[in-house]
């Protein structure tokens, strides 16, 4: 399988690139499940040039039945994308604050609105602070982009086309294990895991420090669970962020039609009809 190399920047090639002619746009992305807003953070100190976009309020929509954090409505996303100077054929960068788990799901957000040209800052604000490049508390001075969202860039799963994925491939459940056998719920009024999906908790694939390993012990670390070529391949988490860091692994693995839940766990427990399983073990699938 062939790697694609338009997925991931360094500190030292973002630091080259924004001192050339034509330098990508770069979008701050920092976010917290619980607390402020990352964009307390921003203005504490950012890359030079970035632009603040709220994962929350703006890379998402409301949340409610569609889980808490639904795709966004194009047509907000495409004025939030503009304003933020992302025009076509520029590319763009995206970090956090060095997970990797919100630049992730800005990469898949960006790329599912049709712009191909988006790349994750490795190690995030952290690894360009942590290097000793400049860090700006001054607003940047945007020019208003005119890309067009064309929704539909990256594949994307409902809950039936999950629950087949689970039954007839590989649906990856990236929450941690507790989570996954129902042992505990943090966060969602239900514990436990969709019938079918096979556990491989985000830990397994990406550091602490949001670097992933080489692509092949990515591949090698899914193909355990059953991730070959020719067969389907979808991750889930608990609301589609994480998981778009799984998807993002998997790219890097070479499985670039791997799909997203993107309503995850707090979507598939909307409904009551749809069943849950608990354990080790996947537990019967069906759509």
């Amino acid at each position: 399988m062939s790697v694609p190399d338009d997925l991931l920047v360094e500190v030292t090639g973002l630091a080259a690139e924004l001192a050339s002619v034509e330098p990508p746009v770069v979008l701050d992305v920092r976010w917290r499940l619980v607390g402020p807003s990352g964009r307390t953070d921003y203005l504490a100190g950012h890359l030079p040039g970035a632009v603040f976009v709220d994962l929350d309020a703006e890379l998402s929509g409301p949340p409610g039945p569609g889980g808490r954090h639904p795709l966004p409505d194009p047509e907000a996303l495409q004025r939030v994308l503009r304003a933020a100077g992302v025009r076509t054929g520029r590319p763009v960068v995206v970090y956090d604050g060095g997970d990797g788990t919100a630049a992730a799901r800005a990469w898949w957000t960006v790329r599912w609105a049709g712009h191909r040209q988006v790349r994750v800052l490795e190690g995030g604000f952290g690894a360009w602070a942590g290097t000793g490049l400049p860090v700006s508390t001054e607003p940047p001075a945007v020019t208003p982009g005119d890309v067009t969202v064309r929704p539909g860039g990256m594949p994307v799963l409902d809950a039936r086309a999950a629950a087949e994925v689970a039954a007839e491939g590989v649906l990856v459940d990236v929450r941690a294990a507790a989570r996954y056998r129902g042992e505990t719920e943090p966060v969602d009024p239900v514990a436990g895991h969709i019938p079918g999906a096979v556990n491989v908790p985000a830990t397994e694939y990406v550091g602490p420090d949001g670097r992933f390993p080489a692509a092949d012990s990515l591949r090698a670390r899914f193909a355990e669970v059953g991730v070959r070529p020719g067969i389907r391949v979808g991750a889930y988490c608990g609301s589609g962020v994480t998981a778009a860091q799984a998807v993002l692994a998997l790219h890097r693995a070479g499985r670039s039609d791997a799909a997203l839940y993107v309503g995850s766990w707090s979507h598939w427990i909307t409904d009551p009809e749809r069943p849950v399983a608990v354990g080790t073990d996947p537990g019967p699938s069906g759509p």
